[in-house]
């Protein structure tokens, strides 16, 4: 399977939230320190598509760039052991979501994924979220968010610690 990419984010944004528009930048935007220096908004307001496996369910976990998902939390909103939740590997993310690590979007998906969303991504009022490739985002309000993935919105998230959020991201 070919990867996809920027245009597919683009046709689906244009059905389901015209004028919004997917952004092509010159520098990195694949980990959430990289994205938040290349639009110059907040680490909290970059949203990073995470790939779990919950058993052998794969599940789409949007977070907000400063906190990082707790599996101690996924697996009670999800009633299963922790033991069962796993972060899916690059050949994993890419056969299930159709991008590669880096620039996982929140839509537009090779297959159709459960989504949930970090409740914390609505302290922002514009939230950055990639496109498909390692160098794209889009923005988009948390309401949209919640709107064009059908995510149900609860707490799982931890703040991260100081440096952590520097790191590459488990999987977006």
């Amino acid at each position: 399977m070919s990867a996809r990419g920027p245009q597919d984010v683009q046709a689906f944004l244009e059905q389901h939230l015209p004028g919004t528009l997917v952004r092509i930048l010159d520098q990195s935007t694949a980990t959430a320190v990289e994205a938040a220096a290349a639009v110059g908004c907040p680490l909290g307001a970059i949203v990073k598509s995470l790939l779990f496996i919950a058993g052998e369910d794969p599940r789409l976990v949007l977070v907000a760039g400063d906190r990082k998902a707790d599996q101690r939390l996924l697996a009670a909103l999800w009633g299963i052991s922790r033991k069962r939740i796993r972060i899916a590997d690059s050949e994993t993310v890419l056969r299930v979501t159709g991008y590669e690590v880096g620039g996982v979007p929140p839509v537009a998906h090779a297959m159709p994924l459960k989504v949930w969303i970090d409740a914390s991504l609505a302290r922002y009022e514009t939230l950055w979220a990639a496109a498909g490739a390692r160098n794209a985002l889009f923005p988009i309000s948390f309401q949209d968010l919640v709107r064009i993935t059908g995510g149900r919105v609860a707490e799982f998230t931890v703040e991260a610690t100081p440096g952590e959020e520097a790191r590459k991201p488990e999987n977006s």
